[in-house]
């Protein structure tokens, strides 16, 4: 794990993410707060693109709790069977679909709170959630954020609630509401797991990283 990282070093790193992408967008395809939180609860072990391709159908005949829970439990397996752990994951859909009817009128409750009572929805999800669609400054830690924040020294934590802390606490607040989104693209396509593209990254010169690759 990297030392964190100076308030002015950070501010650099971020005004450079923000100079090469200034509006970050998450990568779940969803036309609302509904479809939202049902492809960021699918995407648990998997990847968005194999999400994308499953929900495309999914969302044209289910965009509302209603609709879903009308298709049941069968209807949405046939639609995500080619996720992990689908079966699971439909149930938690449905669950969740019936608690948004019965408990708030089939709209999604914009608290972190409520979103993590619903089946399948944790702490990453809910966070998702309230940034994408609430503009809340709220950060969702994801395995890339996790490795870059620790590689990198923006973010250091033992765990993905002490990046999450570390985020609040060290990222300046101009840039807390794109701050998840930079960091997991820029873990995703340069600072990966096992083959870290150093030479193209943006912030190598300020990365505390020891193992640059070349």
């Amino acid at each position: 794990m990297a030392k964190q990282l100076d308030y002015h070093t950070i501010r650099e790193i971020f005004t450079r993410f923000q100079a090469a992408e200034a509006e970050p967008k998450g990568e779940l395809n969803h036309v609302n707060a509904y479809t939202l939180v049902v492809a960021v609860a699918l995407s648990a072990q998997a990847t968005d693109a194999g999400v994308n391709n499953a929900t495309e159908a999914l969302f044209k005949i289910a965009d509302t709790p209603e609709k879903m829970l009308a298709l049941g439990e069968e209807g949405v397996i046939q639609h995500i069977k080619t996720i992990g752990l689908y079966r699971n994951k439909a149930k938690n859909v449905i669950k969740l679909s019936r608690i948004l009817v019965e408990q708030y009128g089939g709209e999604v409750p914009n608290s972190r709170a409520a979103l993590e009572s619903l089946p399948g929805v944790g702490r990453k999800t809910a966070n998702v959630v309230l940034n994408m669609w609430w503009g809340h400054p709220s950060q969702a830690v994801d395995t890339h954020i996790f490795r870059v924040g620790n590689r990198s020294g923006i973010c250091p934590g033992k765990d993905v609630v002490a990046v999450e802390r570390a985020i609040e606490d060290h990222i300046p607040v101009d840039f807390q509401h794109h701050a998840h989104h930079w960091l997991i693209l820029h873990g995703r396509y340069i600072c990966k797991a096992r083959k870290p593209a150093c030479g193209a990254c943006l912030i190598r010169d300020l990365c505390q990283f020891e193992d640059k690759t070349e």
